[in-house]
């Protein structure tokens, strides 16, 4: 088993939804890092999901930080009180800081921006550049279409059947990190990605 990840990288949206339990479940996700000591690395906004997450984190006393392009400062309102905000010049440079900041990633309901992130970190895990958990809780049904999608994609022959393994689908944070204890993890030092 992987020892409790200091820190945790949540992909989720910059709007709350639809489904009220949502909300919730981004509040206790927030609290839930805070109890256990781990670090928050998200995408900066205060806004929608992501705002709230945050928002709990910081409420518990936890260490969160924010990585967010100087362009989205405006559009997503950046929050203001962080522990500590990264501004980057774009989405590329981003992503890279919430993956090297980041032992594991969770990814609760959101958009295409929260797709694109899960997309590239599940990617990046395929071909053998990290072996960070990912897991995806998956609020009232939200991700079904896109456990499907997945399994779509090996059916269909365009990825082997162990990618599948790469990610988690959970329905219940308590499963939380007894799910990413559990994942198998490459041995020694995770590798940087700054020349991908």
């Amino acid at each position: 088993m992987s020892p409790k990840p200091a820190s945790l990288c949540v992909f989720c949206g910059a709007r709350f939804g639809i489904d009220p339990a949502t909300r919730d479940t981004a509040g206790r996700l927030g609290a839930l890092l805070a109890r256990e000591g781990i670090t928050l690395v998200y995408g900066g906004g205060g806004v929608g999901l992501m705002g709230l997450v945050a928002n709990a984190a910081l409420a518990g006393g936890a260490t969160v930080v924010g990585v967010i392009p100087n362009f989205l400062l405006q559009r997503e309102a950046g929050h203001p009180a962080l522990t500590e905000t990264v501004v980057v010049e774009t989405m590329h440079e981003r992503k890279l800081q919430m993956f090297e900041r980041s032992d594991a990633f969770v990814v609760l309901p959101g958009g295409l921006g929260t797709l694109e992130e899960f997309f590239e970190v599940l990617s990046w895990r395929t071909l053998g550049l990290h072996s960070k958990p990912i897991v995806i809780v998956d609020q009232g049904g939200y991700w079904e279409p896109l456990a499907a999608l997945l399994r779509g994609v090996v059916e269909g022959g365009f990825a082997d059947r162990t990618h599948l393994d790469h990610v988690a689908f959970i329905n219940d944070l308590d499963d939380l990190l007894p799910t990413i204890a559990a994942m198998p993890r490459a041995p020694g030092p995770e590798k940087t990605l700054d020349r991908v």
